[in-house]
């Protein structure tokens, strides 16, 4: 437990354990009696100064034997609580009041687990302004609100966890329960762990309606569900309100199983439209996957299309394979790499597909932590697409992995971005596991741009600014007028 040891009008926090036998050995008490009351909560060590003229402990080793006994009779009544330590050099008694003290219930723990990996990853030690001390009193806050809560209480400690986090003022810092966490897992990794119907969702910031960005070859492609479409019901439940990672989970299931979806489709001014029932059957889907394609502009260039819906573990292997395949069908005029939608996923990624279109020592990112320290990622250049003429097709959606790959690519002049402005989310977050199947996102860094840019809540500004390049149009249409 917390310690507050006060000497010489110094304060001083450490642990019980710590603060008794420091206090002990510093003013070398030697006891000559320990009275522990069958009960209330004062408990006091009386002990003679080693220093006093009539009673000199001649011996150090009997000092420091002594010293021992009284911290370990001490602590032992001590042991998970909070205690004051009032040391007084005039007085020979030291009084240990436990004040405010109680054991730490198994939700105070897995809270106080929570708040110490913020506090050693957080990339603003200030914590939002709040300082170290303010930052503590809001774990206290939730230490406070599940004091009396048992094991069936996850509610209240979820609650209070966030809360707690929301101090921080911080969305991408945030507690993620065990259906969010493993949407996320699956996302970064390329694997959705159960099978699925093969859509990408994205909840509307306007609207918080959960929207499908994008279809693969899946079970809902081949029922006919599009981009765009809205997820209304699912199985008869509601799902007004319910977050991506939500309606991920509930989409998800056993291979083989049919799940039934009321989806919105919009009509082509984006006003509400028809309602329509599709029974889809679960089956095992690739998360993500890259789509490749040919197509001729209006001028005659033909251009090979990369389609990129996430940033995961796969996708760079995938680019690989995507350029060979594009490559073989003939000679090339341009490549086209579509992100629009795409909102990140694996930072890593974002930086090696920067890596094979730019040459060697090119600056692809900056990361800067906590402690201002930068660290950059430069391209090696080996194997690097550093020719053929490079487009990017953008939306406002685009964002965290997928601002890195455009930014480096447009600092060094290697693309032209086409579209709309990017999202923009500057920040890099840790994503880690907790012991119950949760996981906590923590944001360690802010990244910028091989010109310095800092994007976050600003984006990125396509050289080529189009209003033919919404989420419904083609990449053919995105390059019409330019290619």
């Amino acid at each position: 437990g917390a310690a507050e040891w006060y000497c010489g009008g110094i304060l001083l926090k450490m642990t019980a354990r710590c603060a008794i036998v420091a206090a002990a050995m510093l003013l070398g008490c030697s006891c000559k009696a320990f009275v522990l009351p069958p009960t209330g909560w004062q408990k006091t060590a009386h002990c003679q100064n080693s220093l006093d003229d009539g009673d000199r402990i001649s011996s150090q080793l009997q000092r420091t034997i002594n010293t021992l006994v009284t911290a370990a009779a001490l602590f032992t009544t001590s042991l998970t609580s909070p205690v004051n330590i009032h040391v007084n050099t005039n007085e020979p008694a030291i009084t240990i009041e436990k004040s405010q003290a109680y054991a730490l219930n198994e939700n105070q723990l897995f809270i106080s687990d929570v708040w110490f990996k913020v506090t050693t990853q957080y990339f603003d030690q200030s914590f939002n302004g709040l300082g170290e001390s303010g930052w503590r009193a809001k774990e206290k806050e939730a230490f406070q609100a599940v004091e009396d809560t048992g094991p069936d209480d996850d509610e209240l400690v979820v609650d209070a966890i966030k809360t707690m986090l929301s101090a921080l003022g911080d969305p991408y810092t945030r507690f993620l329960p065990k259906e969010k966490y493993e949407v996320l897992t699956a996302y970064a990794t390329g694997s959705s762990g159960k099978a699925g119907i093969g859509v990408q969702l994205l909840e509307d910031p306007r609207t918080k309606n959960v929207v499908v960005m994008a279809t693969t070859e899946g079970p809902a492609a081949s029922a006919g569900v599009q981009a765009g479409d809205v997820i209304l019901k699912i199985n008869g439940e509601d799902m007004t309100g319910a977050s991506a990672e939500v309606v991920a989970a509930k989409c998800r299931g056993e291979q083989g199983q049919k799940v039934d979806i009321v989806f919105l489709r919009k009509d082509e001014n984006g006003n509400a439209g028809t309602e329509y029932l599709k029974s889809i059957t679960r089956a095992q889907v690739k998360v993500n996957p890259i789509q490749t394609q040919m197509f001729t502009t209006e001028s005659g260039k033909r251009v090979g299309l990369l389609k990129v819906p996430s940033f995961s573990t796969e996708t760079v292997k995938e680019m690989v394979n995507g350029l060979r395949t594009i490559s073989d069908d003939g000679k090339l005029d341009a490549i086209a790499i579509d992100i629009r939608g795409n909102v990140g996923g694996y930072m890593p990624a974002g930086v090696e597909a920067a890596n094979l279109f730019l040459p060697a020592r090119a600056h692809i990112i900056a990361e800067v932590d906590k402690s201002g320290a930068i660290k950059g990622y430069d391209a090696d250049g080996i194997g690097a697409e550093t020719s053929t003429p490079l487009y990017l097709l953008v939306d406002g959606r685009t964002a965290s992995a997928a601002e890195i790959f455009a930014g480096a690519l447009q600092d060094n002049q290697r693309a032209v971005v086409v579209g709309s402005k990017t999202f923009g989310k500057g920040r890099i977050q840790n994503v880690q596991p907790l012991e119950n199947g949760s996981g906590l996102a923590i944001t360690r860094a802010r990244y910028i741009t091989p010109k310095g840019r800092d994007l976050h809540g600003v984006g990125i500004i396509p050289n080529k600014e189009t209003r033919l390049c919404e989420s419904a149009d083609s990449a053919r249409t995105c390059l019409s007028d330019i290619v």
